[in-house]
């Protein structure tokens, strides 16, 4: 019996998102306390057999100097066609720009 191997694909960019960006909420004024989420859904220019592991890191910012800086980047929903990125903070941060690269490997 043959066995057939896939090859392994790999897929990279750098994205930058900020108040330009459709549905952009982290850059205004909080309700005390409140957490704000903004969310991309990044499409792979092929699909993968199956759920690829995909890493993302941030790799630049502009916040406002006057308020503490609180930022986090998380990946979810990682399908064979795609994958989405959380960029949340919380209380009075304000994050005006952010630039992540992610790579996804995968069969």
């Amino acid at each position: 019996m043959e066995t057939l191997v896939q090859p392994w694909k790999t897929f990279s960019a750098t994205l930058g998102l900020g108040v330009l960006s459709e549905g952009w909420n982290l850059a205004a004024a909080p309700d005390p306390g409140t957490a704000r989420v903004f969310t991309v859904e990044i499409p792979f220019a092929e699909s993968f057999a199956n759920p690829p592991v995909v890493h993302a890191s941030l790799t630049g910012f502009d916040m406002d100097h006057a308020y503490s800086g609180r930022l986090s980047l998380k990946v979810s929903d990682i399908t064979p066609s795609g994958f989405s990125v959380n960029l949340h903070t919380w209380e009075d941060t304000r994050v005006y720009a952010v630039e992540l690269s992610w790579f996804a490997i995968g069969a």
